[in-house]
């Protein structure tokens, strides 16, 4: 066989053929954007943040209003026993009269309080004895509607020691005087006695006779329900 040593020798020079960049492409520059790395944020300890205390400034003052208190008509409300933090509340009703409906001398601090603001303390005494041994006396019901209707009298407060039971009775009776139905005035009575209402003070209210209070003005509303 004969080898062509020339073909050979051109293919070797082939293989060692190197290619050499042009200039044009050695001398190309190139950009590099050098983004630094953000900076290590600080951390700082933990702090315990605290409230301010909450003060009362020596001008600013609390009004509490007593146990069940609500709104009966124009200057006659309603309540529970109240106590010196209802003190505040009860200045800002310029009471001229407190209807008391219970036996137990008044606290030596709520007269001086009636004292002090020239509040006129009336009281019925009323025992708070429980079913079936309950008597509401008429005449004492009476007695105290009458200061309740006399205008001169107003603003006026009427509490026992719940607002529930004596004062319930009271008011509504107040609510024959002004010609609600029955169906109110016990409505309104079980939604401040709720579970403890009686049915003794309901037949009590049922059963009131307000004729003798006819001829007597009523100088507050007398809408029907």
């Amino acid at each position: 066989m004969k080898i062509d040593h020339n073909l050979h020798q051109e293919q070797e020079e082939k293989e060692q053929t190197v290619v050499i960049p042009s200039e044009e492409n050695m001398c190309r520059t190139i950009e590099v954007a050098i983004i630094e790395p953000p900076s290590q944020p600080q951390v700082l300890p933990a702090v315990k943040l605290t409230p301010p205390p909450t003060t009362v400034n020596d001008d600013e003052e609390m009004f509490i209003p007593p146990l069940n208190f609500a709104m009966v008509d124009n200057g006659i409300f309603r309540s529970g026993f109240p106590n010196s933090t209802n003190f505040s509340f009860l200045q800002s009703l310029s009471l001229r009269s407190i209807i008391y409906l219970c036996p137990e001398p008044y606290p030596e601090a709520n007269t001086d309080f009636l004292m002090a603001n020239g509040i006129q303390l009336y009281q019925f005494g009323i025992d708070g004895a429980k079913e079936p041994f309950v008597n509401i006396p008429e005449d004492t019901i009476r007695e105290a509607l009458k200061v309740v209707i006399d205008a001169r009298n107003h603003p006026l407060l009427i509490h026992c020691k719940r607002g529930k039971h004596r004062t319930g009775c009271l008011v509504g009776c107040l609510r024959k005087l002004q010609r609600w139905c029955l169906t109110s005035v016990f409505d309104e009575y079980q939604r401040f006695a709720a579970a403890k209402a009686r049915i003794s003070d309901q037949r009590f209210m049922e059963l009131f006779d307000t004729s003798s209070f006819k001829h007597l003005p009523m100088p507050f509303s007398c809408s029907k329900r």
